[in-house]
């Protein structure tokens, strides 16, 4: 980042400036404000004034005043646009900060109805700035029928508890300026970021009201995402036919070599949570545990993978190297990925695309960040997408998720093409994979 000649290096603490030796930056000055500002001196608790001595090196005095207390005016109802851009950031802060936040919706249409609507408005906002606070902001979810209020910070324990108190606390301030009569027209409705559950149950993931910014963007990506559905399809088909002689020789190998299954079929995470099942060529054999990849995987998303478990020189993986369980043929389909074939019919069902982030398994998602978990929301998971050809099993787990979050968020058919292009050559150089 670089501002009037100096620049600065990304830390979250912002450690260290680097001045660059350009004739004009001596010009330009740059100042950093940190909040809360940490004083020492008195306070007058009668009259509320802060004053602080900073020294005696000529610093005037600062003297801080009591703000007088804000008045939320109809004109402050931020509009729908802007209120859902705010909401859109203040879950990507919680996402990084772990706490929560509480959105209310309040479906006004039926008061509006049957009342003079500016009337009946002022007195729904009136109530509202009753019954919430300075920090927390109003606006339209949706122009003219749904008001939202964004409670900020809002406390982690006691959820269930906090969330009766506060709706008995709005609907009294409704009922109050409004009367019971047309209160009771309104339909209220909680819901809080991070979505309230000790593990993240397979299902619908998360609260489709948090996220307007998604439905706003399929919305915008209709006509492209029906052609990226008809590629699919029509890739998928062209890929089985072309190598149905590979799936009946893998077929052959996999019965003739080990007990078992010719195909795995393992439940993994889809789109918004839902569960589907996943197929691929046995590479294992049968009966295996699967606690050594359950906690190799806990350890990895943590961030607290050993380095010499994978072996000297060796980037963290995804995958474990030597792992016993996998058959000697299963070691090379693997390396060449032909184990992913079955995956196209994943593909023609719709469960999965050509290009997308790799479906999670379910105790994957248990490990998961919260922030970890938009990878699975924002697209359909895929064969391959961005991080398998950037290094696929090579890079950390938080990196993974950034590019599949990257490829959510630039994506269009141009991309996906590129993808599938570069593909092959990843596929063939065995980088990565294991």
């Amino acid at each position: 980042m670089t501002t009037a000649g100096i620049h600065l290096r990304p830390s979250a603490e912002f450690s260290s400036l680097e001045l660059r030796d350009e004739p004009d930056w001596r010009q330009s000055r740059v100042s950093l404000h940190f909040y809360p500002v940490k004083l020492q001196g008195t306070c007058d608790s009668v009259s509320g004034i802060l004053t602080t001595k900073l020294g005696s090196r000529g610093t005037p005095n600062l003297t801080l005043r009591r703000r007088r207390p804000l008045v939320r005016e109809h004109s402050e109802i931020l509009p729908e646009e802007e209120f859902r851009r705010i909401l859109c950031w203040e879950r990507k802060r919680a996402e990084r900060s772990c706490r929560c936040f509480l959105l209310m919706l309040l479906h006004v249409e039926g008061i509006l109805q049957a009342k003079q609507n500016q009337r009946a408005l002022s007195e729904i906002v009136s109530a509202l700035c009753c019954s919430t606070r300075e920090t927390d902001l109003v606006g339209w979810y949706q122009q003219g029928t749904v008001l939202g209020v964004i409670f900020t910070d809002f406390p982690n324990e006691n959820t269930n508890t906090l969330l009766k108190l506060t709706r008995a606390k709005v609907i009294a301030s409704l009922r109050a300026n409004l009367g019971p009569k047309q209160a009771d027209q309104g339909h209220i409705s909680f819901h809080v970021f991070p979505e309230i559950s000790d593990k993240p149950s397979l299902g619908r993931l998360a609260d489709a009201k948090l996220y307007p910014d998604l439905s706003n963007r399929d919305e915008a990506r209709k006509f492209a995402r029906l052609v990226k559905r008809t590629i699919d399809i029509l890739g998928s088909v062209v890929a089985l036919s072309l190598w149905s002689p590979v799936f009946v020789m893998i077929s052959l190998i996999i019965k003739l070599t080990s007990k078992g299954p010719i195909l795995f079929k393992q439940e993994r995470v889809g789109q918004n949570g839902l569960p589907f099942t996943f197929l691929k060529f046995r590479s294992m054999k049968s009966g295996n545990d699967p606690r050594i990849h359950r906690e190799y995987v806990r350890r990895f998303i943590a961030g607290e993978t050993d380095l010499a478990q994978n072996g000297d020189n060796q980037s963290l993986v995804y995958k474990i190297q030597e792992d016993p369980r996998v058959t000697r043929v299963g070691r090379f389909l693997r390396t060449t990925s032909l184990d992913e074939l079955p995956q196209l019919f994943n593909v023609l069902k719709g469960d999965m695309s050509l290009v997308g982030p790799r479906p999670p398994i379910p105790y994957e998602l248990e490990a998961y960040q919260v922030w970890h978990r938009r990878r699975v929301l924002e697209v359909k998971p895929g064969i391959t997408g961005l991080w398998q050809v950037n290094g696929r099993s090579r890079l950390e787990f938080d990196d993974m998720v950034r590019l599949d979050l990257q490829y959510a968020k630039t994506w269009s058919l141009w991309l996906d093409i590129k993808i599938l292009l570069q593909t092959p050559r990843a596929v063939f150089s065995g980088e990565g994979a294991y």
